[in-house]
């Protein structure tokens, strides 16, 4: 039976409607003060931070294969998504450049595509990932997507639901927005700032200007002197120009310290620093630095709970909704080491594993094996610290004056 879907979160936000789904907004409020696509915004050294930030650190963390033991987990290196997923994603890319690419899709487009390649059983040999900007998703009026794919040829191929890997951070559900073009006012600010800064460095900071004369000049005359005086504004060498008594220089733009161009360019890196969700200071703004070095702990859990965790729950969910088979579901699961990032430094680390030892929380094999030491001979049993009784053997100590 077919069905329509409507719309959800109010009249405004994002939409559910039949046909072309769009990551972008309905309407901006005015132009971008310069032009915005994928390759102009990562000239802005801010944006392609955070970016490449979001992405190698996503791409850095190890992929876990864990099968249900009884009722907790164990890792299970044999499961044969896990194997494809963590060495050979497809033929042209390891592991880390395949969430690398994934990942950046996700944090500017919003969204990741990736085609699917099966055998006949159905089972996953390959995933390709295809760059959000070249892939059209489409509500079909029976409620089912297809995803139309631009290729560098130019030709179109439509994919069914079923055979692509779709991730996307919040939107209508159906699609994620676009970051990039949510951005596009600040990163237009931010495009047109370093053009103005740009031309200013190739001028060697001159202001332009106009050479106002106390009489009327002959054509050739004004030819003359622009071509005489246009160093006064043009190139980077510095000369001593005289002027005659019948001319004056009168500069007509703003100074780098009028137009506060290096406050503007702080600014725009908080800015877009803001939408992509992570801290400036961990993209080199030194306007922050006051917070680096003892509180980096702190950012970086920060960063990872407020910003990191959504996209790995996303991909991990994804990873289950539409590369595992369903009978697998409540059994299996494919996740991302989180402890590769939090761990602190060794003294840290060291101390963590003496408290869980000590606890019988795990046992010093365990730890051993996360430090990347081989295993000891009893180093399997769980320990506790013999000072240690339960409290109803515990004999109760006489009070002052009491025969002991």
């Amino acid at each position: 039976m077919a069905f329509r879907i409507t719309r959800f979160f109010g009249r405004r936000g994002p939409q559910v409607r039949e046909g072309i789904q769009t990551p972008d907004p309905g309407t901006y409020a005015d132009a971008a003060a310069g032009p915005v696509t994928f390759d102009t915004a990562m000239t802005v050294s801010a944006f392609w931070a955070a970016s490449r930030l979001i992405s190698e650190t996503i791409a850095s963390m190890p992929l876990k294969s864990l099968v249900r033991d009884g009722d907790g987990w164990r890792e299970d290196r044999d499961y044969p998504l896990w194997r494809v997923l963590n060495y050979q994603p497809n033929r042209y890319q390891t592991r880390v450049e395949f969430l690398e690419s994934m990942a950046m899709n996700l944090c500017t487009n919003g969204n990741s595509y990736s085609a699917k390649q099966t055998d006949e059983n159905g089972r996953l040999l390959s995933i390709l990932p295809m760059m959000a900007a070249q892939v059209q998703p489409e509500l079909l009026k029976s409620g089912d997507m297809i995803y139309r794919f631009t290729g560098p040829d130019g030709q179109e191929r439509v994919y069914q639901e079923a055979s692509i890997f779709h991730v996307k951070i919040f939107g209508n559900g159906l699609i994620g927005m676009s970051p990039l073009s949510h951005a596009r006012q600040s990163l237009g600010i931010a495009l047109a700032n370093e053009s103005r800064h740009g031309k200013m460095a190739a001028s060697g900071g001159k202001q332009s200007g106009i050479l106002m004369a106390e009489k009327a000049l002959t054509p050739e005359q004004r030819e003359a002197i622009r071509k005489e005086f246009g160093r006064i504004t043009e190139g980077t060498s510095d000369h001593l120009f005289v002027l005659d008594a019948f001319l004056k220089y009168q500069a007509t733009s703003l100074s780098p310290a009028d137009i506060q161009l290096l406050q503007s360019r702080r600014f725009s890196v908080e800015d877009v620093a803001r939408f992509m969700g992570v801290p400036s200071v961990l993209i080199n703004d030194t306007a922050g630095s006051t917070t680096w070095g003892s509180g980096i702990q702190q950012l970086v859990q920060g960063f990872y709970k407020l910003n990191l965790r959504p996209y790995l729950e996303r991909i991990e969910a994804s990873i289950k909704r539409h590369l595992m088979p369903i009978e697998d579901w409540d059994v299996r699961k494919i996740e991302f080491d989180f402890d590769t990032l939090l761990r602190g430094d060794l003294g840290a680390q060291m101390e963590a594993y003496q408290k869980g030892i000590n606890a019988g929380v795990f046992a010093p094999n365990e730890a051993r094996q996360t430090l990347g030491l081989p295993p000891k001979a009893g180093g399997e049993r769980l320990l506790v610290n013999g000072s240690m009784v339960p409290v109803d053997q515990v004999r109760a100590r006489p009070l002052p004056g009491e025969p002991t």
